[in-house]
């Protein structure tokens, strides 16, 4: 090697190599529309095996890679307490507490049941089991963002949850320790002791939030200073974390605290705008330094093992996630949406196995397997969750789960409905569904509304407005809106894919309706107009407001 190649930090030439290979990996994923996580992953699969670090004098096996991803980590779980809500928590804990608990009792009983089996002691049997019922909640919700549906109850379904998986490997971080180490006390009294020492750290950092952070925080606003505002955010979050770590609690409990501490106050939007960037650089890292584990040989031998494991993992996941949701009554559709977000092996899988092998390695073997089964899991998700659409009609078509495509209670055939003639049906109530309800009122069309929001729908019959809890995917659904003597009917939520299901089912039933549809990008506006639809193309009327608006500023005509 030269020598000027010699005076390069390591640590710098491996992080360049790491971060320009993340960039043309992640935009070939992005135009294949596939999490950025996979590339990551593939970015470090690459890096181990092209040859090029050992050419260059790196070393990937050293500590710098790992330290980074500890860091990574730290920064994962500081912003996870920061978006952890315990309003959240209040309007969900239905879906958390028992769609959250069923789904992580069935998925860790069968795991740790075949580890048993294999004859592996309990407590690794326990962590395996875990280890294979969480899920990808950045991948998941990150999907549900993409397809402009954050909103909707599958959404909703999955964040319950994850905010159980979350609370379950926060406990986890405690009792490690204590389940995995060498000590010579008794298990359960250690148990018991982390458990005390971590809700004590937990209970104390909240009070700190209260009392001491938010008017710290308060002080530093009040200067206009940014880069003061970031430092402090950045040295408060580090503190904490090393606190949680001196008292034994581990490094990334610690920074959750530290999250946790600014969740409620008023700063904590900004404080993620901050730290945001931050995350995401050593999280890439992270992954890619779990890429770096996967060895190809093992790949290479066992491919036919890891396909079949891959799709078992995620069939069984998806299973078991549908019926828990359907078991609490969740609509086909929502359900089969929360199953498809939620169906892989999630980070904090991979975070939980970098932790135990610090007590007790993991065997190599099935660290590989469950590395990799993650990657490819994690990459069917988008694709899958967009796959439910057409699943759920074709399910609708074959006459299944007719009995519950809707929550007992929700649906209010009154003799309003059933009297409407040349109404309007609007499907969807979010700002768009609303403006659009409030101007037909005022001159004196009536109106159903058809939407899949609980809430929306117990307010608006609290109003006395026709309302119908339905999927507008489902003939029943439009049946039950008069579909067959309506005027006009709008979609009025983003969401192409199921306008394209719902309208041959409209003209169907009543050729002649006025069809009205939005579309994000002028290739989902070009085929909704071939289907008969009079589109609202939303890059379009943003960018005719914007011109509107910036003419006036200069007083200029329009040309």
């Amino acid at each position: 090697m030269a020598s000027g190649a010699a005076d390069i930090s390591p640590l710098f030439g491996l992080l360049t190599l790491v971060l320009l290979l993340a960039v043309f990996v992640s935009l070939v994923m992005a135009r294949l529309r596939q999490s950025l996580l996979v590339g990551y992953f593939l970015c470090g699969i690459l890096i181990a095996n092209s040859g090029v670090p050992e050419w260059l004098g790196m070393d990937t096996k050293g500590a710098i890679i790992p330290q980074l991803a500890e860091l990574g980590i730290v920064l994962l779980m500081f912003t996870l307490g920061v978006e952890f809500s315990i309003r959240e928590l209040h309007h969900l804990w239905r879906l958390a507490l028992f769609g959250g608990g069923m789904q992580v009792g069935i998925t860790a009983s069968l795991a740790g049941g075949i580890a048993a089996v294999c004859g592996r002691p309990w407590e690794e049997c326990l962590l395996i089991g875990i280890v294979f019922a969480l899920s990808s909640t950045a991948v998941s919700l990150k999907s549900f963002q993409d397809q402009g549906i954050g909103g909707s109850p599958g959404a909703k379904a999955a964040l319950g949850i994850a905010l159980f998986q979350d609370i379950l490997v926060i406990g986890l971080f405690l009792v490690l320790p204590a389940l995995l180490g060498n000590s010579d006390q008794p298990m359960g009294r250690e148990i018991l002791l982390a458990l005390g020492k971590g809700v004590a750290f937990l209970a104390g950092a909240a009070l700190l939030g209260r009392f001491g952070i938010n008017p710290l925080l308060h002080a530093v606003a009040k200067t206009r200073s940014r880069e003061l505002f970031t430092l402090t955010i950045i040295g408060m979050s580090a503190g904490v974390a090393y606190a949680g770590g001196a008292m034994e609690l581990s490094l990334a409990l610690g920074a959750f605290a530290g999250g946790l501490m600014v969740s409620e106050s008023i700063y904590s939007h900004r404080i993620m705008t901050d730290i945001l960037p931050f995350k995401d650089l050593f999280l890439t890292i992270f992954f890619v330094s779990v890429g770096l584990m996967i060895e190809t040989q093992v790949v290479l031998a066992n491919w036919w093992i890891i396909l079949l494991g891959t799709l078992v993992i995620f069939l069984v996941k998806f299973l078991t996630v549908f019926g828990v949701v359907r078991l609490l009554r969740l609509p086909l559709r929502p359900a089969l949406l929360a199953a498809a977000s939620l169906a892989s092996v999630g980070e904090f899988s991979l975070v939980l196995i970098q932790k135990s092998n610090q007590y007790r390695p993991f065997d190599p073997w099935l660290e590989q397997m469950i590395l990799i089964c993650t990657a490819l899991g994690m990459a069917m998700i988008p694709g899958t969750m967009i796959a439910t659409a057409p699943l759920s009609a074709w399910l609708e078509r074959k006459g299944w789960f007719r009995s519950k495509r809707v929550t007992p209670g929700t649906l209010d055939l009154s003799s309003s409905i059933k009297s409407l003639e040349d109404h309007a049906v609007i499907c969807g109530y979010g700002p768009v569904g609303q403006a659009l309800h409030e101007a037909m009122l005022n001159v004196g069309v009536e109106c159903v509304v058809i939407d899949l929001n609980a809430d929306t729908v117990r307010q608006l019959k609290k109003q006395g407005y026709p309302v119908l809890f339905g999927d507008v995917t489902h003939p029943e659904a439009l049946a039950l809106a008069k579909i067959k003597r309506a005027r006009l009917i709008a979609f009025t939520f983003p969401q192409v894919h199921v306008t394209k299901l719902a309208i041959p089912l409209v003209q169907q039933e009543n050729p002649a309706i006025l069809v009205l549809a939005r579309a994000k990008f002028s290739s989902e506006a070009l085929e909704l107009s071939l289907m008969g639809a009079r589109v609202i193309h939303d890059e379009n009327e943003s960018a005719q407001a914007m011109v509107d608006l910036g003419m006036c500023a200069y007083e200029k005509p329009l040309v």
